[in-house]
């Protein structure tokens, strides 16, 4: 059972505070010690346990954990490090971004837990419209199940305002069918990941989707 030190969001705070890299050189011990290994051990517990409900997910925690440093090339923000640990957990982790898995995400002032499609190649948006249209009435069903509504409420993500004309008479049924992503988000005390056995918590509010991720992956 993966333990987080209590130094885990003092660490993500300071280096919000003291985001560049001078400071975080000089502090890269406390990175390794405090962040870096702790959450790849608690990432690591959390696919072992999902494999169980999942037995598809084979990945390591390298193939799932966001790099800390962030790609400045095209931003006007020059802030070389993230202030957040993250990660994709799936059968592709995040080699693959678009494919339906689960995401968690552990910041100074919040955990967040989730996963769904976020990203969507217009390929891949064409067959999930197509598969919601074939599949209504389960699609649904799953959209209104106890333990989605209670830890996930619904699916959330950017709509097109227009919409090919094959859709629009299903839209006004679902509007869901017009979305341009598909996931779906709880957000939680981050002190939970230093109570006892953080994994386990993670894990049930991660399966309280996976039938709806289950749905979504039948278009791949």
């Amino acid at each position: 059972m993966s333990t987080i030190p209590k130094d885990f969001l003092p660490f993500l705070k300071d280096l919000k505070k003291n985001n560049n890299k001078e400071w975080f050189h000089t502090n890269k011990k406390r990175y390794e010690a405090s962040l870096k290994e702790p959450f790849k051990a608690l990432v690591g517990e959390v696919i072992s346990l999902l494999q169980k409900q999942e037995p598809a997910i084979q990945i390591e925690p390298k193939h799932a954990i966001f790099r800390i440093n962030r790609d400045v090339r095209f931003s006007k923000d020059k802030s070389p490090y993230k202030t957040n640990v993250g990660a994709i957990i799936s059968p592709y982790g995040k080699k693959q971004k678009d494919y339906p898995g689960y995401y968690l995400h552990i910041e100074g002032g919040n955990l967040m837990i989730g996963g769904g499609m976020y990203f969507l190649q217009s390929p891949d948006l064409q067959k999930m419209r197509k598969h919601i249209a074939a599949n209504m009435t389960r699609f649904n069903k799953l959209l209104k199940a106890k333990k989605f509504t209670s830890t996930y409420g619904a699916i959330q993500g950017e709509a097109n305002k227009r919409i090919p004309k094959e859709f629009r008479e299903i839209a006004e049924k679902q509007p869901l069918i017009a979305n341009k992503q598909f996931y779906f988000m709880s957000e939680h005390d981050p002190k939970k990941v230093l109570a006892k056995d953080p994994a386990k918590f993670i894990v049930k509010t991660m399966l309280s989707a996976k039938d709806l991720n289950l749905f979504m992956r039948e278009i791949f």
